[in-house]
């Protein structure tokens, strides 16, 4: 199963839910692991480190700084960008299916 890390401005309800409905998801919040008010690339270090997807609603910046990692070369585990317009249930869903079947 995929790790994950949901950065500092992603939705807690969305969280709780995943953990609450699989609390076997290995998900951790950026700001549980000492990284509060750390900046993108700092947060990407982080998780290629860690080798954890991060789970984001920021579709600019951070998906910006992933690119730049690529183009550099250094590992990118990966982006999951989730609109703060989905559902939050549907956002759960999706969230365990890319936990499940990664």
């Amino acid at each position: 199963m995929i790790r994950l890390a949901a950065d500092e401005n992603f939705n807690d309800r969305i969280i709780r839910g995943v953990l609450l409905r699989k609390p076997d998801v290995d998900l951790l919040r950026i700001q549980d692991v000492g990284l509060s008010e750390a900046d993108d690339p700092a947060v990407l270090e982080w998780c290629a480190r860690e080798n954890r997807g991060l789970l984001t609603h920021d579709v600019s910046t951070m998906t910006y700084h992933a690119y730049e990692r690529v183009r550099a070369g250094l590992p990118m585990p990966g982006i999951f960008e989730v609109s703060r317009r989905v559902a939050i249930g549907q956002a759960i869903d999706e969230i365990l299916l890319v936990a499940e079947c990664s």
